[in-house]
Protein backbone atom coordinates (compact mmCIF):
# COMPACT_ATOMS: atom_id res chain seq x y z
CA UNK A 1 0.00 0.00 0.00
CA UNK A 2 1.02 3.21 -0.66
CA UNK A 3 0.55 4.48 2.88
CA UNK A 4 3.06 1.52 4.10
CA UNK A 5 5.55 3.09 1.40
CA UNK A 6 5.42 6.65 2.51
CA UNK A 7 6.20 5.30 6.47
CA UNK A 8 8.91 2.72 5.57
CA UNK A 9 10.75 5.86 3.64
CA UNK A 10 10.35 8.07 6.69
CA UNK A 11 11.59 4.86 8.86
CA UNK A 12 14.72 4.57 6.65
CA UNK A 13 15.88 8.46 6.35
CA UNK A 14 15.18 9.12 10.31
CA UNK A 15 17.54 5.83 11.02
CA UNK A 16 20.02 7.58 8.04
CA UNK A 17 19.85 10.93 10.37
CA UNK A 18 20.37 9.16 13.22
CA UNK A 19 23.37 6.75 12.08
CA UNK A 20 24.85 10.84 10.77
CA UNK A 21 24.47 12.31 14.62
CA UNK A 22 25.79 9.23 16.07
CA UNK A 23 29.24 9.80 14.14
CA UNK A 24 29.16 13.59 15.14
CA UNK A 25 27.23 15.17 11.64
CA UNK A 26 25.31 17.76 13.34
CA UNK A 27 24.31 19.75 10.04
CA UNK A 28 23.64 19.00 6.24
CA UNK A 29 24.32 21.41 3.20
CA UNK A 30 21.29 21.41 0.66
CA UNK A 31 21.90 22.38 -2.60
CA UNK A 32 20.51 26.14 -3.15
CA UNK A 33 17.85 26.47 -4.83
CA UNK A 34 18.16 27.21 -8.92
CA UNK A 35 18.67 31.13 -9.87
CA UNK A 36 15.40 31.78 -11.56
CA UNK A 37 13.22 30.23 -8.83
CA UNK A 38 12.98 33.28 -6.76
CA UNK A 39 12.37 32.67 -2.82
CA UNK A 40 8.96 32.97 -0.99
CA UNK A 41 8.81 35.03 1.64
CA UNK A 42 8.53 33.64 4.94
CA UNK A 43 5.70 34.62 7.16
CA UNK A 44 6.44 37.57 9.87
CA UNK A 45 5.93 34.88 12.93
CA UNK A 46 8.45 32.17 10.62
CA UNK A 47 11.07 34.91 9.49
CA UNK A 48 11.47 36.14 13.36
CA UNK A 49 11.82 33.07 15.63
CA UNK A 50 13.63 32.79 17.50
CA UNK A 51 17.17 30.74 17.44
CA UNK A 52 17.43 27.09 18.70
CA UNK A 53 18.40 26.85 22.55
CA UNK A 54 20.28 23.94 23.54
CA UNK A 55 18.62 20.82 25.50
CA UNK A 56 17.32 22.06 28.69
CA UNK A 57 18.69 20.79 31.46
CA UNK A 58 17.14 17.75 33.33
CA UNK A 59 14.46 18.84 36.40
CA UNK A 60 15.83 18.23 39.57
CA UNK A 61 13.75 15.42 41.25
CA UNK A 62 11.49 16.15 44.00
CA UNK A 63 13.80 16.04 46.96
CA UNK A 64 14.47 11.94 47.91
CA UNK A 65 14.01 11.41 51.72
CA UNK A 66 17.28 9.37 53.01
CA UNK A 67 17.56 6.03 52.04
CA UNK A 68 14.96 6.39 49.43
CA UNK A 69 15.23 2.90 46.84
CA UNK A 70 14.89 1.40 43.94
CA UNK A 71 11.55 -0.13 45.16
CA UNK A 72 10.52 3.25 46.67
CA UNK A 73 11.01 5.28 43.83
CA UNK A 74 9.29 2.44 41.35
CA UNK A 75 6.34 2.70 43.91
CA UNK A 76 6.32 6.48 42.97
CA UNK A 77 6.21 6.34 39.45
CA UNK A 78 3.47 3.56 39.78
CA UNK A 79 1.85 2.93 36.25
CA UNK A 80 2.60 5.85 35.10
CA UNK A 81 0.30 8.58 32.96
CA UNK A 82 2.31 11.16 33.66
CA UNK A 83 2.85 11.70 29.59
CA UNK A 84 1.37 10.32 25.96
CA UNK A 85 3.57 7.63 25.94
CA UNK A 86 1.29 5.81 28.25
CA UNK A 87 -1.63 5.55 25.59
CA UNK A 88 0.76 3.57 23.39
CA UNK A 89 3.11 1.22 25.44
CA UNK A 90 3.33 -2.20 26.34
CA UNK A 91 5.14 -1.77 29.68
CA UNK A 92 6.89 0.48 31.44
CA UNK A 93 10.36 -0.69 31.40
CA UNK A 94 11.83 0.31 35.02
CA UNK A 95 15.64 -0.96 35.05
CA UNK A 96 17.24 -4.15 36.37
CA UNK A 97 20.00 -5.10 37.92
CA UNK A 98 22.16 -4.27 41.24
CA UNK A 99 20.27 -1.80 43.27
CA UNK A 100 24.02 -1.21 44.99
CA UNK A 101 25.85 -1.59 41.46
CA UNK A 102 29.37 -0.12 40.96
CA UNK A 103 28.39 1.02 37.09
CA UNK A 104 24.84 2.00 35.96
CA UNK A 105 23.98 2.03 31.85
CA UNK A 106 21.52 4.25 30.71
CA UNK A 107 20.07 4.74 27.46
CA UNK A 108 17.60 6.50 25.38
CA UNK A 109 14.53 4.87 25.81
CA UNK A 110 12.91 1.13 25.14
CA UNK A 111 12.41 -0.48 22.00
CA UNK A 112 10.39 -3.12 20.10
CA UNK A 113 11.55 -5.98 22.02
CA UNK A 114 11.87 -4.26 25.58
CA UNK A 115 8.61 -2.74 25.17
CA UNK A 116 7.21 -6.45 25.01
CA UNK A 117 9.17 -7.71 28.11
CA UNK A 118 9.34 -4.89 30.22
CA UNK A 119 13.75 -5.20 30.42
CA UNK A 120 15.71 -2.88 29.02
CA UNK A 121 18.20 -3.79 26.56
CA UNK A 122 17.08 -7.25 25.70
CA UNK A 123 17.19 -7.14 21.60
CA UNK A 124 19.74 -7.54 19.41
CA UNK A 125 21.71 -4.46 20.81
CA UNK A 126 20.92 -5.84 24.40
CA UNK A 127 22.76 -8.74 23.93
CA UNK A 128 26.22 -7.01 22.27
CA UNK A 129 25.47 -4.37 25.77
CA UNK A 130 25.82 -7.74 28.05
CA UNK A 131 28.79 -9.28 25.72
CA UNK A 132 30.60 -5.84 26.46
CA UNK A 133 29.78 -5.98 30.44
CA UNK A 134 31.16 -9.56 30.47
CA UNK A 135 34.20 -8.48 28.75
CA UNK A 136 34.39 -5.77 31.41
CA UNK A 137 34.70 -8.06 34.12
CA UNK A 138 30.99 -8.08 35.40
CA UNK A 139 28.09 -10.08 34.71
CA UNK A 140 24.64 -8.58 33.83
CA UNK A 141 23.17 -8.76 36.97
CA UNK A 142 26.17 -6.97 39.43
CA UNK A 143 25.28 -4.16 36.68
CA UNK A 144 22.20 -1.51 37.06
CA UNK A 145 20.90 -0.87 33.19
CA UNK A 146 17.73 1.27 32.61
CA UNK A 147 16.88 3.82 30.02
CA UNK A 148 16.20 8.06 30.25
CA UNK A 149 12.53 7.48 29.50
CA UNK A 150 10.60 4.24 30.72
CA UNK A 151 8.26 3.95 27.36
CA UNK A 152 8.74 3.04 24.12
CA UNK A 153 8.20 6.39 22.24
CA UNK A 154 5.89 4.96 19.08
CA UNK A 155 8.20 4.28 15.52
CA UNK A 156 11.22 4.65 17.83
CA UNK A 157 11.03 8.27 17.18
CA UNK A 158 13.24 10.26 19.06
CA UNK A 159 11.63 11.22 22.44
CA UNK A 160 9.83 14.69 23.14
CA UNK A 161 10.91 17.53 25.65
CA UNK A 162 7.43 17.03 27.45
CA UNK A 163 8.63 13.03 27.88
CA UNK A 164 11.91 13.82 28.79
CA UNK A 165 11.42 16.50 31.43
CA UNK A 166 8.62 14.22 33.22
CA UNK A 167 10.28 10.88 32.94
CA UNK A 168 14.04 12.04 33.48
CA UNK A 169 14.06 12.98 36.78
CA UNK A 170 13.12 9.48 37.79
CA UNK A 171 16.01 8.23 36.44
CA UNK A 172 18.36 10.82 38.12
CA UNK A 173 16.28 9.25 41.83
CA UNK A 174 17.22 5.67 40.53
CA UNK A 175 21.27 6.46 40.26
CA UNK A 176 21.26 8.50 43.51
CA UNK A 177 19.67 5.46 44.69
CA UNK A 178 22.50 3.46 43.75
CA UNK A 179 25.13 5.40 44.38
CA UNK A 180 27.38 4.09 41.75
CA UNK A 181 31.01 4.91 41.35
CA UNK A 182 30.60 5.40 37.74
CA UNK A 183 28.12 5.87 35.01
CA UNK A 184 27.82 4.81 30.95
CA UNK A 185 25.97 6.97 28.58
CA UNK A 186 25.02 4.68 25.87
CA UNK A 187 24.23 6.96 22.69
CA UNK A 188 23.71 10.30 21.46
CA UNK A 189 20.62 10.99 23.13
CA UNK A 190 21.12 9.75 26.72
CA UNK A 191 24.69 11.38 26.70
CA UNK A 192 23.18 15.01 25.57
CA UNK A 193 20.18 14.79 27.85
CA UNK A 194 22.52 13.47 31.26
CA UNK A 195 24.98 16.52 30.26
CA UNK A 196 22.65 19.32 29.00
CA UNK A 197 24.54 19.66 25.87
CA UNK A 198 24.07 19.36 22.06
CA UNK A 199 27.53 18.31 21.35
CA UNK A 200 27.87 15.34 19.61
CA UNK A 201 28.84 12.00 20.53
CA UNK A 202 31.66 11.85 18.90
CA UNK A 203 33.21 14.98 20.80
CA UNK A 204 31.73 13.84 23.99
CA UNK A 205 33.20 10.24 24.39
CA UNK A 206 36.98 9.16 25.01
CA UNK A 207 36.66 11.34 28.29
CA UNK A 208 35.06 11.39 31.90
CA UNK A 209 32.51 13.93 32.54
CA UNK A 210 30.77 15.25 35.91
CA UNK A 211 27.35 13.99 36.63
CA UNK A 212 26.14 15.22 40.26
CA UNK A 213 29.78 14.26 41.40
CA UNK A 214 30.04 10.88 39.65
CA UNK A 215 32.46 10.42 37.00
CA UNK A 216 30.15 9.91 33.37
CA UNK A 217 32.06 8.24 29.97
CA UNK A 218 29.97 8.77 27.05
CA UNK A 219 29.73 6.10 24.41
CA UNK A 220 28.28 4.97 20.96
CA UNK A 221 25.19 3.25 21.75
CA UNK A 222 25.07 -0.89 21.37
CA UNK A 223 22.72 -0.62 18.33
CA UNK A 224 25.10 1.87 16.37
CA UNK A 225 27.35 -1.05 16.87
CA UNK A 226 25.42 -3.45 15.62
CA UNK A 227 24.79 -1.60 12.21
CA UNK A 228 28.78 -0.17 12.35
CA UNK A 229 30.79 -3.40 14.06
CA UNK A 230 33.76 -1.26 13.27
CA UNK A 231 33.33 1.28 15.56
CA UNK A 232 33.49 -1.54 18.85
CA UNK A 233 36.92 -0.78 19.23
CA UNK A 234 36.31 2.90 20.08
CA UNK A 235 33.57 1.76 22.38
CA UNK A 236 36.07 -0.64 24.18
CA UNK A 237 38.97 1.95 24.30
CA UNK A 238 35.88 4.17 26.62
CA UNK A 239 35.40 0.78 28.42
CA UNK A 240 39.00 -0.07 29.16
CA UNK A 241 38.92 3.91 30.75
CA UNK A 242 35.62 2.96 33.07
CA UNK A 243 37.68 -0.58 34.25
CA UNK A 244 40.53 1.21 35.32
CA UNK A 245 38.67 3.94 37.08
CA UNK A 246 36.77 1.01 39.35
CA UNK A 247 40.22 -1.18 39.59
CA UNK A 248 39.36 -3.66 36.83
CA UNK A 249 42.20 -5.53 35.43
CA UNK A 250 42.18 -4.45 31.67
CA UNK A 251 43.71 -7.95 29.74
CA UNK A 252 46.34 -7.85 27.32
CA UNK A 253 46.79 -9.25 23.99
CA UNK A 254 49.65 -11.63 24.16
CA UNK A 255 52.40 -11.47 21.10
Amino acid sequence: MEGDGVRETIASLRRYLEELQETGVDELLLAPAPLEEKPRPLPEAVAAGAPSAPPAPVAEPPAASAGETLDDIRRDLGECVRCGLAKTRTNLVFGVGNPRARLVFIGEAPGRDEDLKGEPFVGEAGQLLTKIIQAMGFSRDEVYICNVLKCRPPENRNPHHDEIERCAPFMLRQVRAIGPEAVVALGTFAAQTLLATKEPISRLRGRFHDYHGIPLMPTFHPAFLVRYPERKREVWEDMKQVMALLGKEVATKKR
